[in-house]
């Protein structure tokens, strides 16, 4: 998976919605997380009374993810986005190398960017639970068995593990697409689920839901008239929140600050330097790799 630097480049600024929730936000984050390309992040909370004025003084439209580049220009849409990336940041090849596979990924992502509707409006993004007994009507099941065609049409081709081998612009728009084939227990077949596995487990996208998991309570919109399920993530180390303990560390692994919240991970203490170092990390130890060092150290 390409982790290259964008030397030299200046800081881009991109406006998202919760993580847990908001899946253009994902696929706009996603390419400047996996290609290791310079942003600040900044939210705006769904639904609220603020959101609007927060998405219009950034410079958006009235929905996120929005991003303002170096040289001042807004871009409004996650498609818009994905273009500008990979024309501003040819070396990193955020699309395929091939020509008739990058037409292909290009009109994938188009395809992604306006359609499965059906799919996008019953299975609403949701990474804080899973759904037990949805069930898939016929318009939800024809946008699952196009996406197999596109899907399996790639990975027969590359090999995977992501749709042209290694990681593109395409796997980041299908990302949430995968999110829903967990979160509701979609029909799939063995190289759709294969695929959604390896979105699950891709590090990027770990810690992007382990921070939605910190981002305050649950969005009463996203409620749904079925039974929760555990969302089915990696298994990771047991963690957990406490307020008493000696922990092993005297630092924070995030900013080198001294500890003055508690976890216990793996059944052993570790510090941090406030809450929200504490529960990302709760969420997904395995997530953080400064974390992992003083884990195993």
């Amino acid at each position: 998976m390409h982790r290259a630097n964008a030397n030299g480049a200046m800081t881009y600024r991109l406006l998202i919605g919760q993580r847990s929730y908001s899946s253009w936000s994902l696929r706009g984050w996603l390419p400047f997380a996996v290609f290791g390309i310079p942003v600040e992040v900044s939210t705006a909370r769904l639904y609220s009374n603020d959101f609007e004025g927060d998405v219009a003084a950034f410079g958006g439209a009235g929905t996120v993810p929005v991003v303002r580049t170096p040289t001042g220009g807004i871009l409004t849409d996650s498609v818009a986005i994905a273009w500008h990336l990979a024309e501003a940041f040819p070396d990193l090849r955020l699309l395929p190398e091939d020509p008739a596979c990058r037409a292909e990924a290009q009109s994938i992502i188009a395809e992604m960017h306006s359609g499965f509707t059906a799919l996008r409006g019953q299975c609403p993004m949701n990474l804080r639970t899973g759904w037990a007994g949805f069930v898939t009507k016929p318009e939800v099941q024809a946008d699952l068995d196009r996406i197999g065609e596109i899907w399996s049409r790639a990975l027969d081709r590359s090999g995977g593990p992501f749709l042209y081998g290694e990681y593109t612009l395409a796997d980041a728009f299908y990302a949430p697409v995968a999110t829903r084939i967990a979160t509701y227990g979609l029909p799939a077949t063995p190289t759709m689920r294969t695929y959604v596995e390896t979105h699950l487990a891709q590090p990027d996208f770990r810690r992007w839901r382990a921070l939605g998991a910190t981002e305050g309570p649950d969005i009463d919109k996203y409620e749904m008239p079925l039974a929760r399920a555990p969302f089915p993530a990696p298994a990771t180390i047991a963690a957990e929140a406490i307020s008493d303990g000696a922990p092993e560390n005297a630092a924070c692994p995030y900013s080198g600050a001294p500890v003055t919240h508690l976890a216990r991970i793996g059944g052993r203490v570790f510090g941090f330097c406030n809450a929200a170092c504490r529960d990302k990390t709760v969420a997904d130890p395995e997530a953080w790799p400064r974390f992992m060092e003083i884990y195993h150290s």
